[in-house]
């Protein structure tokens, strides 16, 4: 049972920085693309960033430049460090886990999500 558990959000004022951690269990974790993905109220869930097994990353472009996305194959977990922070990043932020599932493709698993106020 793959488990993705979010923690590091919270209240920050404009300007300020966050960092996000997912801890993952139940998988292998080194193999797996990992992502951050966020919804705000009355919004459809977006792309913020995406780390490959081969550590590349991809951001969505209203992060770029401001968010990065690690990894720590070793504590099996991925941070999002958020600096700049702007009011439109509120949002519930989700960690996703995308895990090599051989001929079946690709399994999908998500994290509760956790809950980012940025507001002065």
């Amino acid at each position: 049972q793959v488990q993705l558990l979010e923690s590091g959000g919270g209240l920050v004022q404009p300007g300020g920085s966050l960092r996000l951690s997912c801890a993952a269990s139940g998988t292998i974790f080194s193999r797996n693309t990992m992502g951050w993905y966020r919804q705000a109220p009355g919004k459809q869930r977006e792309l913020v960033a995406v780390i490959t097994s081969g550590y590349s990353t991809q951001y969505g472009n209203a992060v770029k430049g401001r968010f990065t996305i690690s990894r720590d194959n070793a504590k099996d977990t991925v941070y999002l460090e958020m600096n700049s922070l702007k009011p439109e990043d509120t949002a519930v932020y989700y960690c996703k886990a995308d895990e090599p599932a051989g001929r079946f493709g690709t399994l999908e698993f998500w994290g509760q999500g956790t809950q980012v106020t940025v507001s002065s």
